[in-house]
């Protein structure tokens, strides 16, 4: 019938416009999500998305061609009989073996890269711990010491969202940040936790991606190769900033899990790295909670006024 001959056109038409939408808005949003990259990591993790869709991308095209064709090339003819072809022992291994080839080799590719990005991070990777809860993320850095200390959840409250364990020494010097600051050309190592549900923290211009499990803490280390400013001049955009944000649908207020990311140069870093207040220098209060034969080490190591030190004794 009609009908029959119109309906095979359209297969090819579908298929001549369909790929002609795809590789237009391919290239047309191409710089929406292929990122730059701020960081040495995300090097191996973007050449391997790309081999990826190189390899899975001439399968998509190859097999929908001849999905869309075949409909018309083999529509109904009348005195035409198909062809009864029930197996081909040869193409059947084939087509069994190059894709099990092919895909063991994406497969190692990525356990590769990905135990590169997972393994032990550098000894003097900066340590920065970030805790997700609905719906925001905080942030706390190691002191002078470098040594992020203990925390417990049953410590947590109003002011301590951390749960930050002063009975721990590590803990004196620990401080507290509103956003995320990092340090160019040096290893970054963040430990991730979360108080409620899950969360995942998400940089996608670091190409750094880690679920937030309640109960069980996760980790990930980077080390940044731009600074922010060096990321405004690239993209010609005075007002970019790096952003974390959630990756996880985690409730009615997920889209406010948002921090800001900066990057500085290793002496612009240490400026201020060297301006921040400890934790309990800003909340003298908390020294009761110190073990009183680790008082003065704790007024000393968190850089705390003698007199307010004083004070909360009295108290």
């Amino acid at each position: 019938t009609k009908s029959n001959g119109i309906n095979a056109i359209l297969f090819v038409l579908f298929l001549v416009l369909g790929f002609g939408a795809f590789f237009w808005y391919s290239y047309s949003e191409f710089d929406r999500y292929q990122l730059p990259i701020a960081s040495e990591h995300g090097i191996l993790t973007d050449n391997l998305f790309w081999v990826t869709m190189g390899v899975t991308g001439i399968v998509f095209f190859l097999t929908h061609v001849l999905l869309f064709v075949f409909p018309y090339k083999y529509q109904y003819k009348e005195n035409t009989k198909a062809l009864f072809y029930p197996d081909n022992t040869k193409l059947e291994i084939a087509w069994t073996i190059v894709p099990a080839i092919v895909l063991s080799v994406l497969v190692f590719s990525g356990w590769k890269v990905w135990s590169e990005v997972t393994r032990q991070a550098p000894e003097e990777a900066q340590v920065i711990e970030i805790v997700g809860y609905q719906f925001a993320w905080i942030i706390r850095y190691p002191g002078q010491d470098q040594k992020l200390g203990e925390f417990d959840y049953r410590l947590i409250d109003a002011t301590n969202a951390h749960g930050m364990d002063f009975s721990d020494r590590s803990t004196f010097d620990d401080f507290t940040a509103s956003n995320i600051v990092v340090p160019k050309g040096k290893p970054v190592l963040f430990k991730i936790r979360a108080r409620d549900v899950l969360h995942s923290v998400y940089i996608p211009h670091f190409r750094l991606k880690m679920d937030a499990v309640p109960g069980m803490p996760t980790r990930f280390w980077f080390t940044p190769n731009k600074t922010t400013q060096e990321m405004r001049d690239e993209l010609g955009n005075p007002d970019f900033n790096i952003e974390l944000a959630c990756a996880e649908v985690c409730g009615r207020g997920h889209n406010s899990m948002r921090k800001t990311v900066t990057v500085l140069e290793q002496d612009e870093y240490d400026e201020w790295y060297a301006q921040q207040e400890s934790f309990l220098a800003k909340n003298p209060e908390y020294l009761a909670n110190v073990p009183s034969n680790l008082k003065e080490v704790a007024v000393l190591a968190a850089g705390m006024e003698t007199d307010d030190a004083d004070d909360t004794n009295k108290n």
